[in-house]
Parts: structure tokens; C-alpha cells; sequence
């Protein structure tokens, strides 16, 4: 299983970001997935998940409203579309996916990682 997420950049407070994972060497529609952050010195964060079947979304609460999941089946992609961008989410992001998280808001539930994009937003 490859994850292979990018899309990362530098950009001024208000502006946006589209982060993209690849996901190959499996059954892209079989798994769930799910975008992590992790700011220097601190712990990782969850951001947002999509489910496998449903399509359901889920996002942590400091992105609610400018974040937006989604998932492309037939190009095997997870996206995460960030809007009105703040200084605090300045962060290395990561996708992950799993068959059957129990928590998919909880990274320690997901066997599957991408190498991570950096995201900086300026003030």
C-alpha cells in the first residue's frame, strides 16, 4: 500500500490549499481515509476523514467550516480542500487510510500513511 500525498506550500493567512493522496496497491473503495497534521513540537492532530462506502465526512473541530474532505474513487485520490487558512494550521499534513478504523478520527487506528506535505500559512 503507497500513499503519496501533496499539495503543500507556502501561503498568506486567507488563502487556500487543495492537498491531494494518491492511494495505490489496493482497493481504493475498501478503505477509509483520513488527513492528520502535526505541528512542530507538537502532537498529531486529527483533521478530517472520509468514510469508505458512505462518503460520510468528519473533520476535527479547529477546521470545521474551512475544510472540506472528499474522495475520488475512479482517480484512487483523497482531497483536502483548505479555505481562510490561519497561521495555526501550519503543520506537515498526512494521509492516512485503514480497512476498518475504530475511531477515524484516532491515527493510532490507521495502518496506512503518506509521507507528509508541509503546509505554511504566513500572517
Amino acid at each position: 500500500v503507497q500513499l503519496q500525498a501533496s499539495g503543500g506550500g507556502l501561503v498568506q493567512a486567507g488563502g487556500s490549499l487543495t492537498l491531494s493522496c494518491v492511494v495505490s496497491g489496493v482497493t481504493f473503495t475498501s478503505y477509509h481515509a483520513g488527513w492528520f497534521r502535526q505541528a512542530q513540537g507538537q502532537e498529531r492532530e486529527f483533521v478530517a476523514a472520509v468514510s469508505r462506502i458512505s462518503g460520510n465526512k468528519y473533520y476535527g473541530d479547529s477546521v470545521k467550516g474551512r475544510f472540506t474532505v472528499s474522495r475520488d474513487s475512479a482517480k484512487k485520490t483523497v482531497y483536502l480542500q483548505m479555505n481562510n487558512l490561519k497561521p495555526e494550521d501550519t503543520a506537515v499534513y498526512y494521509c492516512a487510510a485503514d480497512l476498518a478504523p475504530r475511531d477515524l478520527s484516532d491515527g493510532s487506528d490507521y495502518d496506512y500513511w503518506g509521507q507528509g506535505t508541509q503546509v505554511t500559512v504566513s500572517s
